[in-house]
């Protein structure tokens, strides 16, 4: 989720300079629990049997994973961890793909289709487990997920959504339009369903406890250590070279740097469009704000151009959607969402807003995360689609039962070969485009 490796190219040794990305001061970075030292590379490790490339929650799981089984590890980032999206997120964790677990037995057939169902659907239990076992301090809650609509054409097939998923077990609410009026505290919506997996957490306290959890069974965690070339050596070790200088071997490499990956692989930058995700947070709202989510539930639209929102631990309100390409110049790139806010909860009046602040998620073509093995060695997961606290966790994971020597086959997602998006460089207009339409059909929709 965070961009350590920069610009280099896999099978050479030449380099690029490092690309940066302003970070806007967040909610979470002022609210998070002191960082744990992971200070730069300081010298030459000279072997390592894993190298992570990222110290988000994609690197951080798997690092973690890996110490547990008791391989050595180190993980690099150009950043702090949680520099990138894995801080900036909404911190919402909902279990879900963008496809209906039918869907998903359409694309996938019979087999994997279940088995990946059920990793995804499980993919919270992974995170609060986590959180568990490790005393993770990352103000954990799990009431539910709303998802709401502003339609009743909407809302049936939220209700036929819901259904699919009931009928695998999972615990669901069907809401109409009063029971979601007193769910979410709006009159807003026509109705919608209640997903009694998900949950909220504060996500770059996650990150903070995913590096100590890592950090006590062994693992190396280096912030300011951007990677800018990779060189095979020999047939069984691969070698990374520092901004500093230093040289790392490692029999197996993983890249996860999601929304802020660059040229370190040939091709994979291309294979997801780099988004942003934009967020505002207000004062907290005290008595004012109590019939809004009083369960502790996090919610969103069903919109094409979704907004989610939600309250963290000490009652501000958070509204997150979608942003323009550009990173954030001013407060008026936020407008939209605190009109939002304005539209959704008109009797709260004016509001003063403490943080905005924006993060890069990874779509990609499919809509579906990516796992890839390109070369022996090579690893690489990232494209979480804007729900990348439990599906970014999940992968993280099973791009380290891989690495371990697990069964291809036996891992719930399909590790496929990295195809660039045609016409990538044109993204900034695919964007572009697609909000413009999708808002169109939204407000058509309404």
């Amino acid at each position: 989720m965070t961009m350590a490796a920069t610009a280099s190219i896999a099978s050479s040794s030449s380099v690029r300079p490092v690309l940066s990305h302003p970070s806007a001061p967040s909610l979470w970075a002022a609210t998070a629990p002191a960082a744990p030292p992971t200070p730069p590379l300081a010298a030459a490790l000279t072997t390592t049997d894993v190298l992570v490339i990222g110290a988000g929650y994609t690197g951080l799981s798997a690092a973690l994973h890996l110490a547990e089984s008791g391989a050595s590890v180190c993980v690099l980032d150009a950043h702090a961890p949680g520099w990138g999206a894995s801080g900036r997120n909404g911190g919402q964790v909902n279990p879900t793909l963008k496809y209906d677990p039918d869907e998903l037995q359409r694309i996938h057939g019979a087999a994997l289709g279940e088995r990946l169902i059920d990793a995804v659907s499980r993919s919270a239990d992974l995170v609060y487990g986590l959180i568990e076992r490790h005393d993770i301090d990352c103000a954990p809650v799990r009431a539910g997920w709303l998802q709401v609509g502003y339609t009743q054409q909407a809302v049936d097939g939220m209700h036929a959504r819901a259904r699919q998923w009931e009928r695998r077990g999972v615990r669901v609410e069907l809401l109409d339009r009063t029971a979601t009026a007193a769910r979410t505290g709006t009159p807003a919506f026509a109705g919608g369903w209640l997903d009694g997996r998900a949950g909220a957490i504060q996500p770059l306290a996650y990150v903070r406890g995913l590096v100590r959890a890592a950090q006590t069974l062994g693992a190396q965690v280096h912030s300011g250590s951007p990677v800018l070339a990779l060189e095979r050596q020999g047939t069984d070790h691969w070698a990374a070279t520092t901004a500093q200088g230093q040289r790392i071997q490692a029999r197996q490499v993983l890249l996860a740097t999601n929304g802020y990956t660059d040229g370190l692989w040939p091709g994979l930058a291309r294979t997801v469009l780099a988004a942003n995700s934009f967020i505002v947070a207000t004062q907290p709202l005290g008595k004012a704000g109590a019939h809004i989510l009083p369960g502790g539930e996090t919610g969103s639209t069903s919109q094409r151009l979704l907004l989610y929102f939600r309250k963290d631990a000490q009652g501000r309100l958070l509204m997150g959607g979608r942003g323009h390409f550009a990173d954030p110049q001013g407060a008026g790139d936020y407008a939209h969402l605190e009109r939002a806010v304005a539209l959704m909860f008109p009797g709260l009046g004016p509001l003063q807003y403490e943080y905005r602040w924006a993060g890069r998620i990874a779509v990609t073509r499919d809509f579906m995360p990516h796992l890839h093995q390109p070369a022996p060695g090579i690893t690489m997961a990232l494209g979480y689609n804007g729900r990348g606290i439990a599906m970014a966790t999940l992968l993280g994971r099973e791009a380290a039962e891989l690495m371990a020597g697990g069964n291809a086959p036996a891992c719930p997602f399909p590790v496929t070969p990295v195809q660039p998006i045609p016409l990538h460089g044109l993204q900034r207009l695919y964007i572009a485009a697609g909000v413009a339409w999708y808002s169109l059909l939204d407000r058509l929709g309404a």
